[in-house]
C-alpha cells in the first residue's frame, strides 16, 4: 500500500521544524556543508543505513564537503510522512556530525 501524500499545509508545518529545508520541485531539499570530506562520507554512510532500515531511499549527492538531499516518495508521486521522518533524522545526523545548512541561492 502506497503512503498518502501530505497536504501543502502539513508540508509547511513540517518545514518549520526543519531549518534550512525547502519544498521545491516536488521534494524536500537541503544542502549541508560538513567539516571535511570524511564527515561528508560519514553522513552519507549513516543516512544509507537509516534509509535501508526504513526502506525509503533519498536522492543525494556529495561533492567534497557538501552533501545535498532530495526526499520524495516516488511511488506516491510526492511528499509523504516517510519523507518528513527521514528529513528529521538526516537533520539530526548532519548536526551531530558538525554539518551546517547551506542556504539555497535560488
Amino acid at each position: 500500500m502506497r503512503p498518502a501524500l501530505l497536504p501543502e499545509a502539513d508540508i509547511g508545518a513540517a518545514l518549520l521544524l526543519l531549518p534550512g529545508w525547502r519544498h521545491r520541485d516536488g521534494a524536500l531539499r537541503v544542502s549541508y556543508r560538513m567539516p571535511d570530506f570524511p564527515a561528508a562520507v560519514a553522513l552519507w554512510d549513516e543516512v544509507a543505513v537509516l534509509a535501508e532500515a526504513m526502506q525509503h531511499h533519498p536522492d543525494f549527492r556529495c561533492s567534497w564537503t557538501r552533501v545535498d538531499f532530495a526526499l520524495s516518495t516516488h511511488d506516491a508521486g510526492g511528499i509523504t510522512g516517510l519523507d518528513v521522518t527521514l528529513a528529521k533524522r538526516i537533520a539530526a545526523l548532519a548536526t551531530a556530525l558538525g554539518g551546517t545548512v547551506i542556504e539555497p541561492t535560488a
